[in-house]
């Protein structure tokens, strides 16, 4: 017997499969990226996006469609993370605008949602590149709307689109030629087909493990002995109970998760009524347990070393973590009127932040390279500036999509989003700011000034793969150019000096170097000196960056 509809149960079945299974083929889908740099990936970001809207849907009580579609659109759209993220969440806020009318979906109604699915992605992404996700959407749309005309069943209808859908993914190489020198298809294209994989087997009545959208931020639960023999990538193993002072809620909980993900891994987090016990993994022992702090007292503290530190790393920490508390009571007390503008920008590094501070940024927000922000930590921030017109400087090509879906859910301020891609052209962007000129002026200023910014980060491949013409193996160290990758090899410091031969020209006035948390001093000076000789001309500046996994981020003016 056919089936024609599909009623919100089924619906809410097929959504949280599908998100179970991105859950579920996330490091598969990481390993499809071209670029093998330690960021946030495309499968992070598509789960965790999904995720977010997972986790609202699963708080639903006996939902219609109205509210299954409201929390699809809304839990998504904020969670959205990473370039990939932001486009999803556009596919599913399109899809839900087409279903929530009626009461059931049928083939048509299905097509006719999955076309303006990918109109919605099409028209948020300013500059739309076939043989990404936006072409495996756009097949699918098109086989749905012409499988509409000639079947009523589902069961015929739904495994035939998935089919394309496959098809359409395997020619992606062809559309993008670095997919196919690195020989691999469309990492956001994969996801996709991955969510409406998992949607299908809950329609076919499947069992479905959800257990993943419990830990709704991509947490992976890890028994602390689990990854005994593992290499340490975390020195210290911390846990302690918190004794909350109000309800934890879900959203705590979630957003706990998240932060505790964002500094360490074999996490976790057990609430039972006023009592919270947590485990983490992390090099900052400090920050875990600062921000536990906010939810109430601590009792049962224990910190194991897990390696051997150097002295002055653990003093390095601790003095990190006491600014971090000073400025956090420094901001709580800070309370001005209303001003005409404001600052946002995304950093990362210790170094960077403090930087954007002596700049007069009002809110920065940390974690630009590991864990691209997402939609709602935007929102959070332009909520906490105190502006008319907020400028936000996403400092990375892979967040700026997520800024701009923040502006568009602000009605109560004007958001001006300067399209930065790396740390040095949004403290260009600040620094060319004129506090006399309107706004517009300042627009046409500060994208100005970005565009004169060559810019440059290093760092190490963690996979092999084959990209602009370079071979790169895990572990080969990597200089990443505003195009592209410009330089590949087994020193640093060679790198950088590679780099900057194909930066640096006659015009060229000045040469930053920002050196990450995993480069002493004295080396950064000593190598500031050799970069001098090399470039007598130039004046070179050096400053402490203490951002993760990037040795040095540059820019040449």
């Amino acid at each position: 017997m056919a089936v024609k509809t599909i009623n919100t149960e089924m619906l809410r079945k097929m959504f949280l499969a599908g998100a179970a299974n991105l859950e579920a083929k996330k490091e598969f889908i990481n390993e499809l990226n071209v670029f093998p740099v330690p960021d946030g990936d495309t499968g992070t970001n598509m789960t965790l996006t999904i995720m977010s809207a997972a986790k609202e849907v699963q708080a639903l009580e006996n939902p219609d469609m109205v509210s299954m579609a409201k929390a699809i659109s809304s839990g998504s759209l904020r969670g959205a993370r990473g370039n990939s993220g932001v486009i999803l969440s556009q596919l599913l806020r399109g899809f839900t605008k087409e279903i929530r009318e009626h009461k059931e979906i049928d083939v048509n109604i299905l097509a006719k949602a999955c076309d303006r699915a990918t109109a919605t992605a099409y028209k948020a992404v300013m500059k739309p590149k076939e043989g990404t996700i936006l072409t495996v959407a756009k097949g699918i749309s098109q086989k749905a709307a012409e499988l509409a005309e000639t079947t009523d069943d589902l069961e015929a209808f739904l495994p035939e689109v998935i089919s394309h859908a496959e098809q359409v993914l395997e020619e992606t190489p062809e559309l993008l030629p670095v997919l196919k020198e690195a020989g691999v298809v469309d990492s956001g294209g994969q996801g996709l087909l991955e969510v409406i994989r998992g949607a299908y087997d809950a329609f076919l009545g499947k069992e479905i493990d959800y257990a993943a959208i419990e830990a709704s931020s991509g947490t992976k639960m890890v028994k602390p002995g689990q990854q005994a023999e593992a290499d340490i990538k975390f020195g210290y193993c911390t846990e302690f109970i918190i004794m909350t002072d109000k309800p934890f809620t879900d959203k705590n909980e979630t957003e706990f998760k998240a932060y505790l993900e964002s500094i360490g891994d074999s996490i976790v987090c057990v609430a039972d009524d006023d009592i919270v016990k947590i485990h983490v993994h992390t090099n900052d022992p400090g920050l875990a347990i600062q921000k536990a702090l906010t939810y109430g007292q601590l009792s049962r503290m224990k910190i194991d070393n897990m390696r051997e530190e150097h002295q002055e790393k653990l003093i390095r920490d601790a003095e990190k973590v006491a600014a971090q508390q000073a400025r956090a009571e420094e901001a709580k007390k800070k309370k001005e009127p209303r001003k005409a503008v404001g600052f946002i920008a995304v950093s990362i590094g210790e170094g960077m932040n403090e930087i954007f501070r002596e700049l007069g940024v009002d809110y920065i927000i940390e974690g630009g390279q590991t864990m691209n922000p997402s939609t709602d930590d935007m929102l959070t921030a332009i909520d906490e500036v105190n502006a008319d017109h907020i400028f936000i400087l996403p400092n990375n090509k892979n967040i700026i999509l997520a800024a701009n879906q923040a502006r568009s859910l602000t009605k109560d301020k004007d958001i001006i989003v300067i399209p930065t891609k790396t740390v040095p052209q949004g403290i260009t962007a600040v620094i060319s700011f004129m506090p006399e000129a309107d706004v517009d002026a300042n627009i046409e200023a500060m994208e100005e000034a970005v565009k004169n910014v060559k810019t440059g980060q290093v760092t190490y491949a963690v996979r092999d793969t084959k990209i602009d013409d370079k071979v790169i193996h895990e572990g080969d160290i990597m200089g990443i150019g505003d195009q592209g990758i410009l330089s590949v090899g087994q020193s640093v410091e060679e790198t950088v000096k590679d780099m900057l031969t194909q930066l640096v020209d006659e015009d060229s006035e000045l040469i930053s170097l920002y050196y990450g948390q995993d480069v002493h001093e004295e080396d950064a000076e000593k190598f500031a000196q050799t970069v001098e000789e090399l470039y007598p001309d130039v004046d070179i500046d050096i400053h402490m960056g203490g951002q993760p996994i990037y040795y040095y981020v540059l820019s040449v003016e």
